[in-house]
């Protein structure tokens, strides 16, 4: 090869102590200079490299396919060099636990404290899921997620029509605060924290956990978790909303207020992007329609008169990992940086707290496959390595068998074991992010924070997102995505395996799968029956219009929900004044 040698350029013109910046630099300004020079040589270099020495081997042996890209359809060069990208190290990347957080929230990350290993654990009775929560913690679980069944999501009760052959089938039934009361016996709200993945009843599910807590004598400042309340993903992806999305962002507004000034330990919203990837969305759409999500709660909790710095600590986020390793490693570390600068050059935020994007991540359950479902196992192996790699601060794995049922103990444990193994055996956890300073990492991660900064900025021009979501925007987009990627696979261009290559006879493997037996419906409606029989009507009519009260005059309605929930209303009695008094909603439908 002609020109300098390429180890010598690497190494050429060191930086002295003296040019070294200072943690403080981190803001941007003060990363040394480019050496010019340096750079045109090296560029040379790699140019000779690939015409001489690429170009002959792909005579001898031609690339594999026409297009490299990852499963976002980004174009993925062979090789990043410091010829190709840039990187101002300070600016960009700054220390661990430094602004703009790109390298990981925290100073030591896991070399501290391991990310929470939180599975997500929901079906049948209260009674039946208190059983897998002591089984989890028992098997060294340190955080617990509740999956509701979709009566429950939707603001059903169980006794409901509309819940009928629903009931405990893909979640946990919750009608009241004594199916709370079941479902948390022995276990020490003080100790662990509590997820729960609900949306648009969220509202009233959290009401019920703070009457859960109250009951017990726990001060709410002591109680921590999070609840997912992200309703705009509801509207743009899983559709389980219960009143249109303006008066849904004034109940999540009340939810941050109410959280803000009583349970400063709880998040009061987990802004999800999780669900919108599993609707088809790619990683960039994922990131930026959940970032844009989460600038308009921040902007409905300014105009409520909340100041930044008083709530934005306590956001929270949910992002999916899906099967493209590097895009999903970038994905969230182009997240925390863009999160960081909006948090500050938007909204003015001085807290470190503020600019921290803290997220909860979980394996993509769309690429799990009915076909030959222990191939899964794989999958989800390392799609949890790479949210590790990302930085996540709590994982949730998926069980083998979840493209057929909820998940049946043994397939929970290996999940379970899955994390841990990454944990205790990989040494992964030994460094503070192991893959930054990667050029490929880091030209992805800027390639990904470019694409998604520009959805971000259409979303600003149809006025937001709740505008955005009126209008369909995020909804056409992710399904035109959600199309292409489904056409790729039909033609072959890309790989599922076991699915349209490496397929078998016959249709897989025989797994047992968890049989949610009939006698569920019937034993929940009894219970709910039980309930009903030893309320006290004229209390219940009066904590219930005390809720009508706070809707029609503007106030937050937080404190009274608790209180109905004392007395034993039902979710669907309070989420049934939320439809009368805030109307309902029909998708737009435009494709």
């Amino acid at each position: 090869m002609r020109g300098r040698d390429l180890g010598a350029i690497l190494k050429s013109d060191p930086v002295t102590d003296s040019q070294k910046p200072s943690i403080s630099a981190c803001s941007g300004a003060g990363a040394p200079a480019v050496n010019t020079e340096g750079r045109a040589q090296l560029t040379e270099v790699i140019g000779q490299w690939r015409d001489e020495v690429v170009s002959a081997a792909e005579k001898k042996m031609p690339p594999r396919k026409q297009r490299f890209t990852t499963w976002s359809d980004l174009e993925v060069p062979a090789l990043v060099t410091p010829a190709d990208h840039e990187i101002d190290y300070m600016r960009d990347l700054g220390l661990p636990g430094e602004y703009p957080y790109t390298r990981g929230v925290q100073s030591t990350m896991y070399r501290s404290r391991l990310w929470t290993m939180r599975m997500f654990a929901g079906f049948g009775t209260p009674e039946d899921t208190n059983a897998r929560f002591r089984y989890l913690v028992a098997q060294g679980q340190t955080g617990l997620s509740t999956a509701f069944d979709f009566p429950t999501l939707m603001g059903y009760d169980s006794d409901s029509p509309r819940s009928l052959g629903e009931v405990g089938r893909c979640g946990v039934a919750v009608d009241t605060l004594a199916d709370m009361e079941i479902l948390f016996d022995g276990i020490d709200l003080e100790k662990i924290t509590t997820s729960m993945t609900i949306n648009g009843p969220a509202i009233v599910l959290l009401a019920f956990y703070f009457a859960l807590g109250d009951v017990r004598g726990v001060s709410r400042a002591k109680l921590g978790g999070t609840v997912q309340a992200d309703c705009l993903k509801e509207f743009i992806a899983q559709h389980a909303w219960i009143v249109p999305p303006a008066p849904a962002m004034r109940l999540v507004t009340d939810m941050i207020e109410f959280c803000t000034h009583e349970a400063p330990r709880f998040n009061s919203i987990s802004i999800s992007g999780y669900h919108i990837r599993e609707a088809g969305a790619t990683a960039t759409q994922e990131l930026a329609f959940t970032l844009a999500n989460g600038l308009s709660y921040v902007d409905h909790a300014i105009e409520r008169g909340l100041d930044v710095d008083e709530f934005a600590p306590r956001l929270s986020f949910f992002f999916d990992v899906h099967n493209d390793f590097f895009e999903e490693i970038a994905k969230f570390r182009a997240a925390r940086r863009m999160w960081a600068r909006f948090m500050k050059e938007r909204y003015g935020a001085k807290l470190p707290a503020s600019m921290k994007l803290r997220t909860h991540a979980q394996t993509a359950g769309v690429s799990l496959t009915a076909q030959q479902p222990y191939n899964n196992v794989a999958r989800t192996a390392i799609q949890a390595l790479a949210a590790v790699l990302g930085g996540t601060q709590s994982l949730h794995t998926n069980s083998l068998d979840e493209t057929y049922a909820l998940p049946t103990e043994d397939a929970v444990r290996i999940a379970l074991r899955t994390q841990q193994i990454i944990a205790d055996e990989t040494g992964v956890a030994n460094l503070i992010d192991p893959l930054g300073g990667s050029y490929h990492v880091e030209w992805l991660t800027d390639r990904i924070e470019m694409d998604a900064l520009e959805i971000i900025a259409h979303t600003d021009h149809l006025g937001g997102m709740v505008a955005a979501v009126e209008q369909g925007y995020p909804q056409q987009e992710i399904s035109r995505s959600a199309y292409e990627f489904e056409r790729k696979l039909g033609a072959g261009e890309r790989v599922r395996v076991g699915v349209n290559r490496y397929q078998e006879g016959g249709e897989g493997d025989a797994i047992p799968t968890l049989q949610i037996d009939e006698s569920v419906e019937k034993s929940q409606v009894a219970s709910l029956a039980d309930v009903r029989d030893r309320r006290d009507p004229a209390v219940l009519r009066a904590k219930l219009d005390d809720i009508r009260a706070a809707l029609r005059d503007n106030k937050n309605v937080m404190g009274p929900m608790i209180e109905a929930a004392k007395v034993y209303a039902t979710q669907q009695e309070i989420c049934d004044i939320l439809r009368e008094e805030m109307g309902s909603h029909t998708d737009p439908g435009a494709f």
